[in-house]
């Protein structure tokens, strides 16, 4: 081969490259709020690479909008009365918090059970009735047809019955689902060495924390059985195959893209269809605005704190933002704090408040000293990914358990909202600042986070266009969900081996007997 040939070659190489789904048409059911976030990123890759998207979505959605550029929408009518939105959740955490405020007790925790209880179950109750809507109505129906996968987040199980009615391989755009931390739902989870979500535990549990961890698991499966999957039984009854309930959709996805890697998660087991992506919503830092830019600027050598709070919260009770603004004051720092409510009187020179930041960009700026974030994933890989050190101030649901992962690390220091007073506000704060370990460990995090063969975001899209160019991924999910509990914990072969040494032993027992019984007889015939 000459010259000329070599280097046509070479021109050629990318092109054969190029993943063989090229084109497809992709159904999404996504989950409004942060995790909408996250999968409107994923859409825009996927746009760009030449796929037609068609995002399911409320008619009261947040922040799911009717029209975009890189997306077609088709808008359900919301069940009448809905229960559930931004107010919704604000009283939700208000109502959680004065719960903590006023003990510590056991009553105290199965008071806050109940309030999510009740959440969960407006919630799943809602999507059920959507999902009837949809069933219902000819016309939807008809514009559902002729897609090549769907993609959705389990957090609530609308895609998944979709799907399954559709007959559509799915792709789960994943960290929760219908019950709980999604890795509980397809793979091995040995509880002496798992901690369950809301346990605060880490992977080194005392007999006593892996005894709680295996009573809170016996709760979760309480939960998903009698509150959850009550909420979809008829569902499934009435639009699915005998025997379908939302655990075995669950089992029956073909590909997990987990928005975890390791470098944050205790080790675990996982599965041969669970692909890792923590942090592919995560980028280099862009430009600041002009008049942000001079912010960070004027902090000098003593640098920017950044606090934010997420989507979900819209304002929290005042006694607690005038402790926060009262430490911020005391602070050579300057402060750029996410804050939408009364302004605090109490508020310092060195704090300014903006009802939206570009989280990113700010942290990923060098002037960053310290980022104050409730706990949300991406706020989490966001910092790990720019190497922040954390103080977290979580509220909700996942959000303990992600700052414990950064905070046994050495990369985070929590507090608890309930009980903390402006001097441990202050002096949490002041830790992370001055203690050179918490930036150190954050920034080893952020090198193994970045040091990987390939990045986040390009193995979610291999992997999506690897379904639809196959028609599913049916050879890396196991058959483990078609058997029964029994089976796969294997009881019944147990029960088999127990019944026949229980048999051997008894004929060996039943064998000795006669045999000494034969002796006896010989000794007294002699005697005789």
């Amino acid at each position: 081969m000459d010259c000329c040939q070599w280097y046509s070659a070479l021109l050629l190489l990318p092109l054969l490259a190029l993943p063989s789904c090229q084109g497809g048409r992709i159904l999404v059911f996504p989950v409004d709020g942060s995790h909408w976030v996250n999968m409107n990123i994923l859409l825009r890759e996927l746009h760009s690479k030449g796929h037609e998207i068609t995002v399911l979505r409320s008619s009261n959605s947040w922040y799911i909008k009717e029209q975009a550029t890189h997306y077609n929408s088709l808008t359900i009518s919301a069940p009448d009365a809905s229960p559930v939105g931004q107010d919704f959740f604000t009283q939700f955490l208000n109502r959680t918090l004065d719960i903590q405020m006023r003990d510590r007790s056991l009553l105290t925790f199965l008071a806050l059970q109940r309030e999510v209880s009740v959440l969960l179950t407006k919630i799943h109750r809602m999507a059920s009735q959507t999902l009837v809507t949809i069933f219902e109505d000819p016309q939807i129906i008809k514009r559902l047809q002729g897609f090549d996968v769907v993609l959705t987040d389990p957090t609530i199980a609308e895609g998944l019955v979709m799907a399954h009615r559709l007959k559509l391989p799915v792709v789960l755009n994943v960290r929760w689902t219908t019950s709980g931390e999604g890795h509980f739902a397809i793979a091995p989870s040995p509880l002496s060495y798992i901690p369950m979500t809301g346990t605060r535990f880490s992977d080194r549990m005392t007999f006593t924390q892996r005894l709680l961890n295996v009573i809170i698991y016996g709760l979760s499966l309480y939960s998903e059985r009698f509150i959850i999957s009550a909420q979809y039984d008829d569902l499934c009854a009435r639009y699915c195959d005998s025997g379908t309930d939302i655990r075995t959709l669950l089992q029956s996805a073909d590909i997990w893209l987990m928005r975890v890697d390791f470098v944050f998660e205790f080790p675990r087991p996982t599965m041969p269809n669970v692909v890792y992506m923590g942090g592919f919503q995560c980028q280099p830092a862009k430009p600041l605005a002009p008049e942000l830019e001079k912010f960070m600027e004027s902090s000098g050598e003593h640098g920017v704190i950044v606090m934010s709070l997420g989507t979900l919260v819209q304002s929290l009770p005042r006694e607690v933002t005038a402790k926060i603004a009262s430490a911020f004051a005391q602070l050579p720092q300057k402060i750029i704090w996410r804050y939408i409510g009364e302004r605090p009187q109490n508020l310092g020179n060195n704090t300014l408040l903006v009802e939206w930041l570009p989280q990113n960009d700010l942290l990923g700026h060098p002037k960053t000293r310290a980022f104050v974030a409730h706990g949300g994933t991406n706020g989490v890989y966001e910092a790990i990914y720019h190497g922040v050190p954390v103080v977290g101030l979580p509220l909700l649901f996942d959000q303990f358990d992600n700052l414990l992962r950064l905070e046994v690390r050495g990369a985070a220091k929590v507090l608890d909202f309930a009980t903390m007073s402006s001097a441990d506000y202050l002096q949490a704060l002041k830790q992370v600042l001055e203690k050179p370990s918490y930036r150190r460990n954050m920034k080893k995090l952020s090198t193994l986070h970045h040091d990987r063969p390939m990045e986040p975001m390009q193995s979610a899209l291999f992997w999506i266009e690897y379904v639809m160019g196959n028609r599913g991924a049916a050879h890396l999910r196991t058959e483990a969900y078609k058997m029964p509990w029994y089976s796969y914990h294997s009881l019944d072969v147990i029960a088999v081996l127990l019944a026949a040494l229980l048999v051997f032993i008894i004929t060996g027992i039943g064998v000795f007997r006669f045999l000494c019984c034969m002796v006896c007889k010989r000794r007294k015939t002699k005697r005789e």
